[in-house]
């Protein structure tokens, strides 16, 4: 198949390697690593996928990603920001939240959230369950992403402000989100595969690259989010690229830090789930593309006439082998390592010019 690009929504490293391999020619970059949260810093990073990558920084929504003082947001527009973001926490301050919303809507910004409450969720590691207490971790609630979703659309509902869940995770969470659409709010959100393919199970044995943050769900949440990406509910996938080497992940599970290499394989992982039918292959390139384009206001993500041409050429029935010490990436932290997948992108193009 001719695809669009693949337009990544929200990655922690410029890691052109890994995002060549797996066909993202435009990687939406998270604020946490600076932060970004100065003009000459956005400037900065949105040159540093040059010459074969666009990367779009999402400019820190706080000063230092603290929750307490706004940042220069209309300064890190006009220097290439393309939306604002809260980071890998949320703002607890509901003011601060209000007024971060509502400036970001004057200048045409969506805010991308992290939707965890952190009073239930603090110094924890897993999700309450069974797995959490068999293996003695230190767990919260599921309903702290509901409880910090809940506070955001009221905000929303009284500003008028674009926002994007960057991951929802849970059915609570997820009843949300389509009780707010059918009332006409102005929401998204979003998922990784991880979220889609593995269940909390995936930690038994203290294994640390399931470790991930929100942290991994219960079957029935699982479940319930394969029937949201089927419904429209979910209206972005991405891979969350966190790459975390040895000195992150060969720590006892509750010192380990939380974050996965996803990029390369968040094409296949997709494919996966159009080949499993919960999704068609048109709507795995919306997600995929079409809706983050539409984010953040660039004219890719479509084959149409007069859009960008940043294309992948994808062969949908290549079976590989994820392998977590073979990867391009930075660090091979991936859950699914050992997991047999089908589908590659083998050629890509960027603004028309070939890159691989």
């Amino acid at each position: 198949w001719l695809a669009p690009g693949i337009i990544d929504l929200g990655v922690f490293a410029t890691d052109k390697p890994a995002f060549h391999f797996g066909g993202i020619t435009r990687a939406a970059l998270m604020p946490d690593n600076g932060p970004l949260d100065g003009a000459g810093l956005v400037e900065r990073a949105a040159k540093g996928g040059k010459p074969d990558l666009w990367v779009h920084p999402l400019a820190a929504a706080t000063k230092r990603l603290e929750g307490k003082e706004l940042a220069e947001i209309g300064l890190m527009k006009q220097a290439g920001a393309r939306a604002i973001a809260t980071g890998r926490t949320r703002i607890a301050d509901s003011g601060v939240m209000r007024r971060v919303l509502s400036y970001a809507a004057s200048l045409g910004l969506v805010t991308i959230i992290h939707a965890e409450d952190e009073g239930l969720t603090a110094g924890a590691v897993a999700t309450d369950g069974e797995m959490a207490t068999r293996l003695g971790l230190a767990s919260a609630p599921a309903i702290a992403e509901a409880i910090a979703i809940a506070r955001d659309l009221a905000l929303v509902e009284e500003t008028g402000a674009p926002v994007h869940f960057r991951q929802v995770t849970t059915a609570r969470g997820l009843d949300l989100i389509r009780a707010a659409k059918a009332k006409g709010l102005p929401v998204l959100c979003g998922i990784t595969p991880a979220h889609l393919l593995l269940s909390d199970t995936a930690i038994g044995d203290f294994r640390t690259f399931a470790r991930l943050s929100p942290p991994l769900r219960s079957e029935d949440d699982r479940h319930a989010c394969l029937a949201a990406i089927a419904d429209g509910t979910i209206d972005i996938l991405a891979s969350g690229h966190d790459p975390r080497g040895p000195e992150d992940k060969r720590l006892p599970f509750a010192e380990a830090l939380p974050g996965m290499a996803g990029a390369e394989t968040l094409l296949a992982l997709g494919l996966g789930l159009v080949r499993d039918g919960h999704i068609s292959p048109g709507r795995l390139f919306e997600l995929l593309a079409g809706t983050p384009a539409c984010l953040l206001g660039v004219d890719a993500g479509a084959l149409a006439v007069g859009k960008q041409a940043d294309l992948i050429l994808v062969d949908e029935g290549t079976p590989w082998q994820v392998d977590a010490k073979k990867m391009a990436a930075w660090a091979g932290n991936t859950p699914f390592d050992g997991m047999p997948v089908q589908g590659r992108a083998t050629m890509m193009w960027k603004g028309g010019l070939r890159i691989r």
